[in-house]
């Protein structure tokens, strides 16, 4: 299993991004697909899932502003991200729901600038 994050970059405040996490080796659309984030010197932070029918949740740090998303005919989990604030700076990583502790890829780092 392989999964494979890219889009990070920087942005300034009030800009958008849009993570991507290519998957090989399992089907997406099968499992619960996470988006973490982990920010220096803080704690991991869950910041979307979507299962299997297409269910979507979020914390409320991250509701209105992005949004997650899977194309199964691409195998390849999305994250669009919106009015980002420089609390949303942090290395994302998409997790899928493999294993106990879910199946982490590397991460794609954001970097949002006031």
């Amino acid at each position: 299993v392989q999964l494979v994050a890219s889009g990070g970059g920087s942005v300034q405040a009030g800009g958008s991004l849009k993570l991507s996490c290519a998957a090989s080796g399992m089907i997406i659309g099968n499992v619960e697909m996470d988006w973490y984030r982990q920010a220096p010197g803080k704690e991991r932070e869950l910041v979307s899932t979507i299962s299997p029918d297409g269910t979507t949740t979020y914390p409320d740090s991250v509701r209105g502003r992005f949004t997650v998303s899977r194309d199964d005919t691409k195998n390849t989990l999305y994250l669009q991200m919106n009015s980002l604030k420089t609390e949303d700076t942090a290395d994302y990583y998409c997790v899928a729901d493999i294993q106990p502790g879910g199946y982490w890829g590397q991460a794609t780092q954001v970097t949002v600038s006031s």
